[in-house]
C-alpha cells in the first residue's frame, strides 16, 4: 500500500494484488490413464466373484421341495437361515473344519519357516550353483496338483511302492494312508509343491534389501544369523504377510489332494474337507442351497484368519522396529 500527498488531498492507493493460483484439478489424462489400468481388473472383481458370491448368498437362504411324495415337480422355496442351521450342525461339517485347521495348523508354519530358510541361504552366498537349485526346487510347483497327488500316492500305497519297499528292507513298517500319518502325508504333498515357489518369492524380497545396510551390520561385527534375524528378516515382513494370508486362504481350501487319496484310503470320506463337503453336496445331493451355505460359511472363515493374520502381522511390525530408522 502506498501514499500519494496531492496538494489539498492526501489519496491512498493499495498496490495490486498478485493473482490467485488456480485450484488445483485432476488432470483429464490422469484420470483416464487410472481408468484404463483399473477397469479390467474391475471387471474381472465382479465377473468372478462378487457376482458368484452375491449368487451363491441367495441360493443359500432357498431350497428345493418336491411335492406328491417327493416325485412331483421341484419347487424352490424361501428357506431362510434353515441350510445354515443343517451345515453347522452336520458333524461331518464340523470335523471337516477341524481337519482343515489342523492341517493349516502343521503346513503354514512349516512352510514359510522352510521357504526363509531356504531364502536366507540362497542370500547369504553359501549355495554353489544358487540358480541351478532355484530351479530345481521351483520345478515341483510347476507340476500340475492332480499329477503330484497321483506320483504320491504311488509312493504312499503298499505293494507298488519303492519307498516302502526300502523301508521293510531295513524292518520299518510305516503306514502313510493311516490315522496318525494321513495329515503328515497331506502336508508332505502341499510341501513339495510349495515350497520351492514360496522360498523363490522370499528370496526376490531379499535381493531388494539395501546392500549398504548388510555391510553396516557386518562392519558393526553382526555375524550371519544376527544379521539376518535383526536387519534381514524384519525388512521383508510384508512379504512375510502377504505369504501367509495367501498360504492361509490356500490351506483352507483344501480339496485335490484329499479327493484322489479317497481311492486309496477308507479314512478320506466325502466330506473329509469343507470343499469336499460342498462337492458332495452340490454334485452328488444335489442340494445346491446347502452347497451354498456351506461356501458362504468357508468364506467367512477365510476373511476371518486373514483378518487375524493380518492383525497379527501389523502388531509385529509395530514392535520391531525399522533397521533403515535405527541406523539414521
Amino acid at each position: 500500500m502506498t501514499t500519494s500527498t496531492i496538494p489539498g488531498k492526501p489519496r491512498t492507493t493499495r498496490a495490486p494484488s498478485a493473482p490467485s493460483a488456480p485450484a488445483t484439478r485432476p488432470r483429464r489424462p490422469q484420470r483416464q490413464a487410472v481408468g484404463v489400468l483399473l477397469g479390467p481388473f474391475t471387471l474381472l472383481l465382479f465377473a468372478v466373484f462378487l457376482i458368484p458370491v452375491l449368487y451363491a448368498v441367495k441360493l443359500s437362504f432357498f431350497s428345493e421341495s418336491h411335492t406328491g411324495l417327493g416325485f412331483g415337480n421341484a419347487r424352490t422355496t424361501f428357506a431362510g437361515l434353515r441350510n445354515y442351521t443343517a451345515v453347522l450342525s452336520d458333524p461331518s461339517f464340523v470335523s471337516g473344519v477341524g481337519i482343515t485347521l489342523l492341517y493349516a495348523l502343521v503346513f503354514i508354519p512349516l512352510v514359510l519357516a522352510g521357504a526363509l530358510a531356504l531364502a536366507l541361504l540362497f542370500d547369504s552366498g553359501l549355495v554353489r550353483a544358487r540358480q541351478l537349485a532355484q530351479t530345481v526346487l521351483f520345478v515341483p510347483h510347476a507340476v500340475p496338483g492332480i499329477i503330484a497327488t497321483v506320483i504320491w500316492l504311488y509312493l504312499y500305497t503298499p505293494g507298488i511302492s519303492p519307498v516302502l519297499d526300502l523301508l521293510g528292507n531295513a524292518d520299518l513298517t510305516v503306514n502313510f494312508l493311516g490315522l496318525r500319518m494321513l495329515i503328515p502325508s497331506l502336508v508332505n504333498i502341499a510341501l513339495w509343491s510349495g515350497l520351492g515357489y514360496t522360498a523363490v518369492i522370499f528370496f526376490a524380497a531379499l535381493r531388494a534389501i539395501p546392500r549398504e545396510l548388510i555391510e553396516a551390520a557386518q562392519v558393526d561385527g553382526a555375524g550371519p544369523v544376527r544379521t539376518a534375524l535383526t536387519i534381514k528378516v524384519p525388512m521383508i515382513r510384508g512379504t512375510l504377510s502377504t505369504v501367509a494370508i495367501f498360504t492361509t486362504i490356500a490351506a483352507l481350501q483344501l480339496f485335490t489332494e484329499p479327493m484322489l487319496l479317497s481311492r486309496a484310503t477308507p479314512l478320506v470320506g466325502p466330506r473329509y474337507t469343507p470343499n469336499m463337503y460342498i462337492f458332495d453336496a452340490a454334485f452328488t445331493r444335489n442340494n445346491y442351497g446347502l452347497a451354498s451355505a456351506a461356501s458362504v460359511l468357508l468364506l467367512v472363515l477365510c476373511c476371518a484368519l486373514s483378518y487375524v493374520v493380518t492383525r497379527g502381522s501389523a502388531r509385529s511390525a509395530r514392535r520391531v522396529p525399522d533397521p533403515r530408522k535405527a541406523r539414521s
